[in-house]
């Protein structure tokens, strides 16, 4: 009898703890989203990882550059467009590093935009207020990457998925943005 109450506890316990595993990251996606809808910058700062974060952000946005100056004609045949494309990595480097903020991550977080870099107006009237047009999808990509995609309602063509990253057994931080949008056509 102590033998099957041993056996039952141990295979309980450890279904806990797997269940607990598994809904980490939606925890600590709540969270973020429940700090950044408070503009909680102490609480965002403990669950984004900013050096990651601000890579990730140079990447998806020099690409994004590079399909845009791809797609429009004038930049493609244009030599200064080619110039631009060189210059444009180091000025976005410089440009994010300066502001990706706790505040940014929160306007991120719930306008369903990347940010700007060149832009340092403040959010449009009405965007703060937007955040119950935000649709989330949730989901693993990887046992060690978590994303939820943010998707504005007025924009549906644009996608934000913040990437979650394991940082231990339990522990999940902000560490990327994948920028997913719908060329017009």
């Amino acid at each position: 009898m102590i033998k099957k109450f041993a056996v039952g506890a141990a295979v309980a316990a450890v279904a806990i703890a797997v269940a607990v595993w598994a809904a980490a990251p939606v925890f600590a996606a709540q969270a973020l989203i429940r700090a950044a809808r408070a503009g909680d910058a102490k609480r965002i700062e403990q669950l984004v990882d900013f050096p990651a974060l601000r890579e990730s952000l140079k990447d998806e946005l020099t690409a994004e550059l590079a399909a845009h100056m791809r797609r429009d004609p004038r930049m493609a045949d244009s030599t200064l467009g080619g110039l631009g494309m060189m210059l444009a990595p180091m000025l976005l480097s410089g440009a994010i590093d300066a502001t990706v903020t706790p505040e940014v991550v929160a306007r991120m977080v719930t306008t369903a935009e990347a940010p700007d870099p060149t832009v340092r107006d403040a959010p449009e009237p009405g965007d703060e207020a937007d955040g119950d047009d935000i649709h989330q999808s949730w989901g693993y990509r990887s046992l060690d990457e978590f994303a939820v995609t943010l998707t504005d309602r007025d924009h549906p063509e644009q996608h934000l998925a913040l990437i979650m990253e394991r940082r231990g057994l339990f522990i999940w931080k902000l560490a990327a943005v994948d920028i997913q949008s719908t060329p017009a056509i």
